[in-house]
């Protein structure tokens, strides 16, 4: 994953030949961010109410993208695991603070499931795209031990030829599917067996964007994968192993409402079918909801400095509904902190119920 400031150009062109046009050239100017948000679309003001610590690799794009795991019993003991993908897992409680760190070393995207069988014991499975080999994609997988926050890996599967970049998890009635976003834009989808001693899986099919793309989520509800792909847009397919490869476009990132590049992705499921997509418009610092329903523009945020800092260039965004205790009532949304000043990069904490609020959204 690249900073979007290296993406934004304007084109210049300059002919100087007396007899074609062929010698005609383009001179590529970036675009600084301030111009980026001044042509985007207005966003409203959110402020977090929570930080991690920042990860161990200083001076670098390192941390990348989180995963929430829910404490139904006791909700505000609820966990997160974010990748530093220079080195390996966190897992913080929701008071930010680092309880754990497993050295993995290039880890760049995560997810994790509840309720998977793992070597004869139900538990949280953690998976992560492992870019060690950037020849050969590998998903590595972790089992979370949610009473000491506690990870433990227990195994690599394949993921197919190229770089791992992305990886979201999803479920349905033929089991669990792992899908790896390699660099290029392709997409394979693994069924993952992880009840045994050591966790299997193959490639079941495969999708394909046009250029780099890297996060995604899946909607098990409505069987709904959702993809962004970097300096195009966000796209959804059919999430079923049976269903079709062909994407549908939901946004472009036009620089108004997603300013490229589109990153992190997140669901917030209301109801049966309903709810929001969310991606991070990296470019100007911002997230933007999409509705499930029928792919509808809904509006803009951003994280600004309030109690804590706020957020730029985002890699990685999570998001999940539900009581998180008395700080995050309603959900909790997390974004990575691509700045983080004076400090190495970290994950900011929001309360769902802020983003409602500023978004003027229809309330639960």
């Amino acid at each position: 994953m690249t900073a979007s400031r290296n993406k934004y150009y304007t084109s210049m062109i300059s002919c100087f030949t007396l007899m074609t046009l062929a010698a005609c050239a383009a001179a590529e100017q970036e675009l600084p961010v301030e111009v980026r948000i001044a042509n985007a679309t207005p966003a409203v003001s959110v402020t977090a109410r929570g930080e991690t610590t920042p990860v161990g690799t200083p001076n670098a794009d390192a941390a990348d993208d989180p995963a929430i795991w829910r404490n139904a019993a006791d909700p505000a003991q609820s966990l997160i695991v974010g990748t530093d993908k220079k080195a390996g897992l966190y897992v913080y409680g929701l008071d930010g603070k680092s309880r754990d760190f497993l050295d993995a070393g290039r880890v760049n995207n995560v997810d994790l499931k509840d309720g998977v069988a793992i070597n004869g014991a139900q538990g949280v499975l953690v998976a992560a795209s492992d870019r060690n080999d950037v020849a050969n994609a590998k998903v590595a997988l972790f089992r979370l031990d949610t009473a000491t926050a506690r990870l433990t890996a227990i195994g690599k599967i394949d993921g197919g030829r190229g770089e791992a970049y992305g990886i979201c998890l999803g479920r349905d009635e033929s089991g669990l599917s792992a899908y790896i976003v390699l660099k290029d834009g392709t997409i394979n989808q693994l069924a993952i067996d992880a009840s045994g001693a050591t966790p299997t899986a193959r490639i079941v099919r495969t999708m394909k964007l046009g250029t780099q793309a890297e996060g995604c989520a899946v909607d098990d509800r409505t069987h709904i994968l959702y993809v962004a792909e970097e300096d195009v847009g966000l796209w959804r397919f059919d999430a079923r192993a049976s269903g079709a490869t062909t994407p549908t476009e939901i946004a472009a990132a036009d620089g108004k409402n997603l300013v490229m590049d589109a990153e992190g992705v997140a669901i917030a499921p209301i109801g049966e079918k309903d709810g929001y997509v969310l991606v991070s418009s990296q470019g100007d610092n911002a997230y933007v909801l999409y509705r499930l329903r029928d792919d509808a523009y809904v509006g803009r945020f951003r994280v600004v400095d309030g109690a804590v800092g706020g957020t730029e260039e985002t890699d990685g965004i999570e998001l999940m509904l539900g009581d998180f205790g008395p700080a995050f009532p309603g959900g909790l949304f997390i974004a990575q902190d691509g700045h983080n000043a004076a400090a190495a990069q970290n994950f900011k904490l929001v309360a769902w119920d802020d983003i409602v609020q500023a978004l003027g959204l229809p309330q639960p």
